[in-house]
């Protein structure tokens, strides 16, 4: 808030203004003794209007005539202007919001040329608040003035006021918030705290997922649309909807319940069901009627991981329940309401599901207005630390007790943590297991080097399996020659350097793997040297048969 002596630049000012009956009422020459917030505008300290436009209701006409010809002498420069307004009842809301909105909506606002105020110092309380609600949504561009009498001296008279009658003190309020230092300071605290909860308390350091977490925030208080969060398991979707739905609760923005439900779970008339509820009889098994998922998050917001899994008929009475908030429950000739919002979660890559046939394009185009991808937890190694500390006060307070890891081997499982062998294929559900294992083992809850050893063992052998399991080529390159190596190779060479590993894998010995991979080439040789020939070309990556076999890999 700024008492101001303005300055307008090149730019012209016009008032808006209401007649107020009380206020602005006087008759005689008396009326110049009274303080009369709208006539006051003609003579406000280094504030000149080139305009004043004056709503009036329409049984004040008198009283408004009459300000005009005052504000006239005492601004003889200013142009008046007076328009009429018929309200029945200027205390009832919709009323006068209808008026003052189809005003604004009429008027040529040229705020290029012209700085817009609004007094709104008279008129009803409810004629006040309208405006205000105008003016902040930007439907009248103007900035709020205030206006109040300078208070008299001793023994002042108001007999002693003529024209142009009793002076004002002036306040102008700009409702772009950002501009007082106190104010931003607050909302960006508040800010700050939002984007905490979504990233449930913990520092993170990886500024890529930090700004992530602010664009998250930002759309979380502006917007009830659906959000698809995408990402590889067990990156964090289903905790950060429920913080999402967190946020916007203690905003009062919902206020209904958080439902969450894994759609790879749902199949058949069990998914139709679940989602939308039946009547009794629907089908067999039906016995008694259920609400449904939807109907348990009317207010509130609904959680569907792994949406890619759901069938196309339950995909089209979702895009309908979105779209109109309704939907028919199964057995049911009724449609039901519920007004929720959706969040999505998938791993999948959607728009090749779409290619494929299996899932709608007209559902993803309504899901996929706020899309985010959480990164895996390999893709900000920083935030590993920080994440540990989380994961290690969790698993204290579902134990009961102090747990904390020895100086040293903190440092030993970070080390392996944040390096190349820590592949972290499940994301923070490897983590999240990790640090329970060896909390719960942990005597004394103290983690010590032995228990990090057995835990980092295990991982090793767990993502060296899963990576064979999986089939997929750099991950079973990265294990053997590390992440560099791997990505120093063309594709070429690391498709073919995987397809070497697995043969390997699956054979007793040398021989055995290179008669595999050569059983047909081997045909035309005289002497056929398989395990030679696979010896030199494993010689070529730097490798022995030992260092590719699930026993002997070099990162095991």
């Amino acid at each position: 808030m700024t008492d101001s002596t303005l300055q307008a630049g090149a730019r012209s000012t016009v008032i808006f203004g209401v007649v107020g009956s009380v206020l602005d009422g006087g008759k005689g020459d008396k009326r110049w003794g009274k303080w009369r917030p709208t006539v006051s505008l003609g003579r406000l300290d280094g504030l000149a209007a080139e305009r004043i436009e004056l709503l009036c209701e329409a049984r004040f006409l008198a009283l408004g005539h009459q300000i005009v010809r005052d504000l006239r002498e005492v601004a003889p420069g200013t142009d008046v202007a007076l328009h009429p307004m018929t309200l029945e009842d200027p205390w009832d809301f919709e009323e006068v919001w209808r008026g003052l909105y189809d005003f604004a909506a009429s008027y040529p606002f040229d705020d290029e040329r012209e700085d817009y105020l609004l007094h709104i110092t008279t008129g009803t309380h409810v004629m006040q608040i309208c405006m205000f609600l105008l003016a902040e949504s930007r439907h009248i561009p103007a900035r709020l003035l205030q206006t109040a009498p300078v208070r008299r001296d001793k023994g002042e008279s108001s007999r002693e006021y003529g024209p142009p009658g009793r002076p004002s003190r002036h306040t102008v309020i700009d409702l772009d918030l950002s501009r007082y230092d106190s104010i931003a300071q607050r909302f960006e605290a508040e800010r700050r705290d939002d984007v905490s909860v979504l990233k449930l308390g913990i520092a993170t350091r990886n500024q890529s997922f930090n700004g992530l977490m602010d664009r998250i925030q930002r759309v979380a208080l502006a917007s009830d649309a659906p959000i698809l969060l995408t990402g590889p398991t067990g990156a964090g979707k289903t905790r950060l909807a429920k913080r999402i739905h967190a946020v916007r609760h203690a905003h009062r923005m919902v206020s209904g319940a958080y439902v969450e439900v894994n759609c790879a779970t749902l199949r058949g008339d069990a998914a139709a069901s679940a989602l939308f509820g039946h009547k009794r009889g629907a089908f067999t098994g039906a016995v008694a009627d259920r609400a449904g998922l939807l109907r348990a998050a009317d207010g509130g917001l609904i959680f569907l991981d792994e949406i890619g899994e759901l069938g196309l008929d339950e995909q089209a009475m979702l895009l309908r329940a979105i779209e109109e908030k309704v939907f028919v429950p199964m057995g049911s000739d009724r449609e039901v309401t519920s007004d929720f919002q959706l969040i999505a979660g998938t791993n999948r890559d959607l728009v090749e599901a779409v290619a494929e046939g299996s899932f709608r394009d007209d559902l993803l185009a309504r899901i996929n207005l706020w899309s985010f991808r959480l990164p895996g937890l390999a893709e900000r190694i920083e935030d590993l630390e920080p994440n540990l500390d989380y994961e290690l006060a969790e698993a204290a307070r579902r134990l009961g007790r102090k747990v904390a890891l020895s100086a040293d081997a903190r440092r030993r499982y970070l080390q392996f943590a944040t390096s190349p062998e820590g592949r972290w294929t499940g994301n923070f559900r490897d983590l999240n297991a990790s640090v329970t294992r060896m909390a719960t083992l942990a005597r004394g809850g103290r983690i010590t080097n032995e228990d990090v050893d057995v835990e980092l063992a295990r991982l090793r052998h767990d993502w060296r399996g899963a990576a064979s399991r999986r089939g997929d080529d750099r991950d079973l390159v990265e294990e053997v020659l590390g992440r560099e190596g791997a990505e120093n190779l063309d594709r070429f060479d690391l498709v073919q350097l995987a397809e070497v590993i697995r043969a390997c894998r699956e054979a007793r010995t040398l021989s055995e793997a290179g008669r595999a991979l050569f059983a047909v080439s081997r045909k035309a040789r005289s002497t056929p040297n398989d395990a030679d020939r696979l010896r030199k070309y494993l010689l070529r990556h730097g490798l022995a048969f030992e260092d590719v076999t699930l026993e002997g890999s070099r990162l095991g």
